[in-house]
């Protein structure tokens, strides 16, 4: 049992055992960026039911206002410029509460415009990613977002521009098969899970049991699909290690009252 006035306190994660609740969009910009400095883009833009999708409760549409309510934003990500110690960034978070994260026409249309933002601008990129799969109710307009989202990262790379991914629980399919891993630097939080295909959809086709972990953070980082982890307590000063390392300085920069980097034994050896 802890007080959830200490859990809110320790960034959501639990104090005793370290495991890491998810967060929603809003609560990852606040704990990410400086206080005040960050600028929400196209935060208005909604998914629209262009398949008129036949659902046996509700329509589309109705669920996607359903969502909304319950998560507090239009969909499941959102993106604008901000501050992470005096360094200028654009910042893409995804939001579990809104439809599990799935990756809609919206979803990679903010993505691909926070990319090409951040191209436009000569500014480093982060994304937090988070996703469940396909938003099966969009169909093919779901799918292309893999290849629109990598297109704009293609052109991000040939400007010699930093991008960032933070991956969270739980990171899989077609956001792991883009974005989420054609990163500069892929960073993860503890015990995440990481993949293509869920490890229960596996266990189905195959009818044979995965070895334990087989989709964490720890795993990928053996295996060198991730760069390294970060405690959430952690993240923050690691991406403003990030940006000072690998990018040039921006006006008025300066490292005045950035503490040493302390990401964790995996971030030492990669930094």
């Amino acid at each position: 049992m802890i007080y959830l006035a200490e859990f809110a306190q320790n960034a959501h994660v639990c104090p005793k055992c370290g495991h890491h609740a998810r967060l929603n969009a809003r609560k990852r910009v606040e704990y990410l960026l400086d206080a005040g400095t960050f600028a929400e883009r196209d935060g208005d833009m909604r998914s629209q039911d262009i398949l008129e999708f036949a659902r046996p409760d509700r329509s589309y549409d109705q669920k996607l206002a359903d969502e909304a309510d319950k998560s507090g934003i239009p969909e499941a990500v959102i993106y604008g410029t901000g501050a992470i110690h005096d360094q200028a960034v654009v910042l893409a978070v995804i939001d579990t509460n809104f439809f599990m994260a799935t990756m809609g026409s919206v979803v990679g249309e903010k993505i691909t415009r926070a990319i090409e933002l951040a191209t436009a601008t000569q500014t480093p990129l982060v994304i937090v990613s988070a996703s469940a799969g396909a938003r099966m109710e969009e169909g093919m307009f779901s799918l292309m977002q893999m290849a629109k989202t990598s297109a704009a990262l293609a052109r991000l790379h040939e400007a010699r521009l930093l991008y960032v991914s933070v991956l969270t629980d739980p990171t899989l399919a077609g956001v792991t098969a883009s974005f989420a891993t054609l990163a500069d630097v892929i960073v993860a939080e503890p015990q995440a899970t990481i993949g293509f295909t869920g490890p229960r959809l596996i266990e189905q086709i195959t009818h044979a049991k995965l070895p334990a972990g087989t989709h964490s953070a720890e795993f990928m980082l053996e295996r060198g699909m991730v760069d390294c982890i970060v405690p959430r307590s952690d993240l923050r000063r690691t991406l403003a290690r990030l940006i000072g390392l690998y990018s040039p300085p921006m006006p008025n920069f300066h490292t005045d009252g950035v503490p040493p980097l302390n990401g964790g034994p995996h971030a030492e050896s990669v930094l």
